[in-house]
């Protein structure tokens, strides 16, 4: 019986077979399981779920994208909560600075005004603003705060149904699915995959709203100010999008495989300990270690990697928004030597330019996230769909072993 559970390790088959036994010393090593796979020691899981392990995109974005909107059918009122308050939170945060130029603009007038002696600073008007301006900041987290603690709830009770999903699904498997399936990749689905659907419930799909809102409304408030100034700001955007594009396109690459010797990794350990009297009897320690040892590294190497390039992107945005303030800057100051707009016009301005970028590129990470979100998504619908073992097979099955 030991030999038989751990056959996906071990890679013997059943006794009687004519094949290598499981005592057999190439069987640890190289041999195949009783489905006819390679065990884990043996090349890589190769079972029903090694078809998902893979690294690229996933197959069918679009379909598994309305499988998972369909798990969120069951919340629709209080996801549709959450993009109202997202979006609230957002507007009362854009008004802010445009209102605070105001303030600026006074505070400049009145000490023009109190140099030349024809008049003074008017501190009540500017402390009425100030505290219009405490209002909305102070409206805005509150929105803010709504969102995350809806968002926090949802997003677990559809991890919370995924997991039961799961599990009752694994309760409805045919044994012969476990004897070729590396056990370390239904539990990575538990897991790794289950907890990437979770993160970006409850992060990204409000950043979507937050992102999108905030570039209309950034760029509304531009255009009121100055459509020249807008220009100039806009022109940032193509050299944005495409070290965006550069960065997002390489690092998605090593995100993908990160997320796959991930279930490798765990796959592999899960099974040394599981069948540790098994690989001690055999002397399969050091293909063991050798083994834990390539998959670590490769980990290492891709996460590594798709960590430094995502890294590279704020600071690459910086330096392009750079550029976009300092040409706003001097088009401003010629613009407010002619009068055209006002000092408190370009401070706000410049604000707007800088909240501008930053959610262009949440939207480009968030476009990664969801191709890593669709890839965990397919695998975990994957395996709730695969084919359960029926009543009559069962019953079949007994029938045999009576009368064996």
């Amino acid at each position: 019986a030991l030999m038989s559970d751990h056959g996906g390790m071990t890679g013997g088959r059943p006794s009687g077979s004519g094949q290598q036994g499981a005592a057999g010393p190439q069987g640890l090593v190289g041999g195949r399981g009783p489905m006819g796979r390679r065990g884990p020691m043996g090349g890589g899981p190769m079972g029903p779920m090694g078809g998902m392990m893979k690294g690229e995109k996933a197959k069918d974005f679009k379909g598994t994208m309305r499988k998972l909107i369909g798990y969120l059918g069951a919340y629709r009122i209080a996801i549709a909560a959450i993009l109202v308050v997202s979006a609230g939170s957002t507007v009362f945060s854009i008004v802010g600075p445009k209102i605070l130029g105001r303030a600026t603009t006074k505070l400049f007038e009145g000490v023009v005004a109190k140099i030349s002696g024809t008049g003074s600073i008017d501190f009540p008007g500017i402390g009425r603003i100030i505290l219009t301006v405490l209002g909305l900041y102070a409206l805005s987290a509150v929105f803010s705060y709504v969102q995350g603690w809806i968002m926090a709830d949802v997003s677990m009770r559809i991890t919370y149904r995924l997991r039961r999903d799961i599990a009752e699904k694994v309760n409805r498997m045919p044994l012969r699915f476990f004897d070729g399936t590396n056990h370390g990749e239904v539990l990575s689905l538990v897991s790794n995959d289950v907890d990437t659907v979770n993160r970006t419930l409850s992060q990204s799909l409000t950043q979507i709203v937050t992102s999108a809102a905030t570039v209309i409304g950034v760029l509304v408030m531009m255009l009121s100010i100055s459509w020249s100034m807008t220009l100039v700001a806009l022109a940032i955007i193509p050299l944005s999008l495409i070290l965006v594009g550069v960065i997002v396109k390489r690092s998605q690459v090593y995100f993908k495989q990160q997320q796959e010797y991930l279930g490798h990794l765990n796959g592999h350990v899960e099974e040394m300990y599981g069948g540790h009297t098994v690989m001690k009897a055999f002397n399969g320690e050091e293909r063991s270690i050798a083994k834990f040892a390539g998959l670590n590294g490769t980990l290492y190497k891709a996460g590594w990697k798709s960590q430094f390039l995502s890294g590279l992107m704020m600071p690459l945005m910086h330096v392009v928004g750079n550029l976009g303030y300092v040409g706003v800057s001097i088009l401003g100051g010629v613009l407010a030597v002619r009068k055209a707009i006002t000092v408190g016009d370009i401070q706000a301005f410049i604000q707007y330019v800088r909240t501008f970028t930053q959610p262009i590129t949440q939207l480009a990470n968030i476009s990664n996230v969801l191709q890593q979100t669709a890839a965990a998504s397919e695998r975990v619908f994957a395996f709730l769909a695969q084919p359960e073992e029926t009543p009559d097979a069962a019953t079949s099955t007994g029938s045999c072993g009576d009368r064996g």
